[in-house]
């Protein structure tokens, strides 16, 4: 009998998840389709990476490693973290896992309780509620509209926890939205955070390397650098999916506090076990090499942005401010509610908007609703330049259509 358990009946598919599926299912369907919804760079992994690949895979690298990752890899992250964050972990305090998604989750499944609170920035990456959900715990959601940059104020915050509040977290640069917190911003932050010893810190720094602005200068603030009183109850999340291309290589990291890396890995030795020996290999060389590859990437990612704010100029209806990093645009619909399509629909929402992209414009992108904050759509800009610009005449010329 097809019974689900309560748990998973109150679960959402991803939404991007969702987009990228049906713009397949579209493709294959023989339509032109442009996905602008996917989080994913269009550039290739580096050389150096796939080189310690294929020298794993030759050397024999093929069979089961410790759980938490092998010894090579967890010394690497270590020194990452060391290197570029001024953070000092010991093997103990780091782990390795099939991506930064199910160390998030399996973090929040070892440490949350029916009735315990995590305080949530919206906008938000789609993911966070629903695994905050699936852990037994209660999203509280606090907005962080456009005029405030979409980022979490002090005030806010401080108004946000409460005596069930067990975690805070923190994604900057953020997912939808760009906004990158400075050294400053994070530290308005930390002096809240340094008044409730109850609460425990997430840093989710997976788009730690994409920071476009140039007047920061690169600056990037993560939590446990910034005030270093709050590194014992801080988890660090990372990986290489972003900086280095590799979403489909699998491998994210953490750094955090023994006892709770411990049992993120006694959760992890009964789901998922170690993460695939030759991706850990290909890390290494990743996190090893630098990223001096980058700066050409970025250069790339900022004409691709600036194609982006100017096709939202032009588009009528249309607007948005400027995103310091990521690589999305986080795009107001708030003027196209109410309009109607050629054939007679109404536009009620941002899910209405983005279906009709997609069914009449031909591209995809997804609706703010998923990321807790409305009327907003996001643009990824992570294709190619001219395909990218296709995409951009498509939204301009359908938004155009609509009266």
């Amino acid at each position: 009998m097809a019974r689900l358990s309560p748990r998973v009946a109150a679960l959402r598919p991803s939404p991007t998840a969702a987009i990228s599926d049906k713009v397949r299912r579209l493709t294959a369907e023989g339509r032109s389709i442009i996905n602008l919804g996917e989080g994913e760079l269009d550039f290739d992994t580096p050389d150096h990476v796939k080189d310690a690949a294929i020298a794993a895979i030759h050397a024999g690298q093929t069979k089961y490693t410790a759980v938490g990752g092998t010894a090579e890899l967890k010394a690497a992250v270590i020194n990452k973290f060391a290197r570029e964050n001024g953070l000092t972990y010991g093997p103990d305090e780091v782990i390795v896992g099939v991506g930064a998604k199910p160390l998030i989750l399996n973090a929040l499944l070892a440490t949350l309780a029916p009735g315990d609170e995590v305080v949530l920035p919206a906008p938000y990456w789609v993911s966070y509620p629903d695994m905050i959900a699936l852990a037994d715990g209660t999203a509280r959601i606090v907005p962080c509209g456009e005029k405030q940059g979409f980022k979490l104020r002090p005030e806010d915050l401080e108004a946000a926890i409460t005596p069930r509040t067990r975690w805070v977290i923190l994604n900057s640069p953020g997912n939808p939205s760009g906004a990158v917190l400075s050294p400053a911003e994070m530290k308005g932050l930390t002096d809240v955070l340094v008044r409730h010893p109850h609460v425990l810190v997430m840093a989710d720094d997976i788009y730690e390397h994409i920071i476009l602005d140039d007047a920061l200068g690169g600056t990037f603030a993560t939590p446990a650098a910034v005030e270093p009183a709050l590194f014992e109850r801080t988890l660090t999340i990372n990986g290489v999916s972003k900086a280095f291309s590799m979403t489909g290589w699998r491998i994210g990291y953490a750094g955090g506090p023994a006892w709770l890396v411990r049992a993120m890995q006694t959760l992890q030795s009964q789901s998922t076990t170690n993460a695939c020996s030759i991706s850990q290999a290909a890390t290494v060389a990743a996190l090893r090499g630098g990223t001096d590859f980058l700066r050409e990437r970025l250069s790339i990612l900022r004409t691709r942005r600036d194609i982006v704010l100017a096709a939202v100029e032009a588009a009528p209806g249309l607007r948005c401010s400027v995103p310091d990093g990521a690589f999305y645009v986080y795009t107001n619909c708030e003027d196209l509610i109410g309009r109607r399509t050629p054939n007679g629909r109404t536009i009620a929402s941002d899910l209405d908007f983005a279906d009709y992209l997609l069914s009449e414009a031909g591209v995809g992108v997804v609706h703010g609703a998923a990321f807790g904050l409305s009327p907003y759509i996001r643009i990824a800009y992570a294709i190619d330049t001219d395909v990218l610009r296709d995409a951009c005449e498509r939204i301009r010329a359908a938004c155009a259509r609509l009266r």
